[in-house]
């Protein structure tokens, strides 16, 4: 099969589960990742290789597309107000669901510990290919305004991919039987971190003064070329220079915001056209990705693991943000808002396969099967508790989306 007929497919097919799917009241994403698993089971062996040779880059822009229309829905006052908050939710519910399934995976498939280190931290990681575009639509609907919740956790969601994905490199170097400097690998994450956020100012700030200065002279589409190419280098440089690039790109959006509201608003019209496309490739994708059949082996125990190590992160979530000033309900929300896994997990799911870790297959099992258990639960669970834990009365809610469905996700 041509590439140019496997990507018909894949846009005309996510799109078409998309629509039906919003159509019977469920999240439309979850459609398009059920339509690439049954591709993948239907065509198999059929799709070019090159397809799997440009998914890293497809996957990459379409997250870049997504974290710069979160960074220019970011306001310096709903920052400000996240606050305390946002850092501990990037990184306490990760550590809380990190340690359990660390011992978990110990005790019931008797890893050894850093392969069971490794695991945790993979699985742990949500996932904010899911997470954000389901925060800015809340936020477009002006649901959970109040205390500003969807930033609470577009913020910390961003960054706790980070502390997982760093921390799943420690335990893989230790699996792997390489000597690595705990210590030193440990203060990479919050350098990491900064390096992100240093090089997203410093880029936002170069690309608002040549956008202010040509601000006549340029079309909207022409500003969104040169924002798309200078996040593509921002990641591509953070690559080489191991800084947190999807950080630093929504940070550039952050500035954008902050230097020009109508540049931002144009920009962000822009992005929300382009993430038609971008959803529809980047969750066929990751359905694409998904081997039903490996997922079963992991069987009961691995789905019994899986839940476990979600009711651990919502008692994170819970501690995090203890004495936030945020309600109960509100605190539920975000319990719920931080289960969808899918891109960490499909990304990073193989690699102990493909470094000869002991397990490897098992690893990779639990891994889709983490996917398919907690991307659908998690979309099904935003679309239907938002409007009740977030203050928004649902009758308010139908008439700012007129006939839509409430939250069509």
């Amino acid at each position: 099969m041509s590439l140019n007929l496997t990507l018909i497919i894949i846009v005309l097919g996510g799109w078409l589960s998309g629509k039906f799917f919003a159509r019977i009241k469920l999240p439309s994403v979850l459609g398009m990742v059920l339509f690439g698993i049954a591709a993948g089971l239907a065509v198999g062996d059929r799709i070019p290789a090159i397809l799997w040779e440009l998914e890293p880059f497809l996957k990459s822009f379409a997250l870049i597309v997504i974290l710069l229309r979160a960074g220019l829905g970011i306001s310096r006052t709903a920052l400000n107000k996240a606050g305390r908050t946002a850092i501990l939710m990037a990184f306490v519910p990760c550590l809380f669901e990190g340690a359990f399934l660390t011992a978990a995976f110990h005790l019931v498939f008797s890893f050894s510990w850093p392969t069971a280190g490794l695991t945790a931290f993979m699985l742990s990681a949500v996932s904010p290919a899911v997470i954000v575009p389901a925060m800015l639509e809340l936020k477009n609907k002006r649901i959970g305004e109040k205390n500003d919740v969807p930033t609470i956790i577009l913020a910390g969601a961003s960054v706790d991919d980070v502390f997982s994905i760093t921390l799943f490199t420690i335990f893989l170097s230790l699996a792997a039987g390489e000597k690595t400097a705990i210590a030193a690998s440990l203060l990479s994450i919050p350098l990491s971190i900064g390096g992100g956020i240093i090089a997203g100012l410093i880029l936002g700030a170069a690309l608002m003064l040549i956008l202010k200065k040509h601000h006549n002279n340029i079309r909207a589409t022409e500003k969104l070329l040169i924002l798309l190419a200078a996040a593509l280098l921002l990641v591509q440089v953070g690559e080489q220079l191991h800084y947190a690039a999807l950080i630093g790109v929504m940070t550039m959006g952050f500035i954008i915001l902050e230097r020009s509201e109508p540049i931002a608003s144009e920009l962000s019209l822009k992005l929300s056209k382009l993430w038609i496309f971008a959803e529809i490739i980047l969750f066929v994708l990751i359905g694409l990705s998904v081997d039903p059949a490996v997922a079963a082996s992991a069987g009961l125990q691995g789905i019994a693991v899986v839940f476990g190590g979600l009711l651990f992160r919502g008692a994170g979530v819970l501690l995090a943000s203890a004495g936030s000033g945020l309600s109960w309900k509100e605190r539920i929300f975000c319990v719920i808002a931080y289960i969808p896994k899918a891109t960490v997990q499909a990304a990073l799911g193989s690699v102990a396969l493909a470094y000869g870790i002991p397990g490897g297959e098992l690893i990779l099992a639990l891994a889709v099967l983490s996917i398919i258990v907690t991307a659908p639960l998690g979309l099904i669970g935003i679309r239907l508790s938002a409007p009740r834990l977030l203050g928004f009365p649902l009758e308010n809610l139908a008439e700012s989306s007129g006939s839509e469905s409430p939250l069509e996700l």
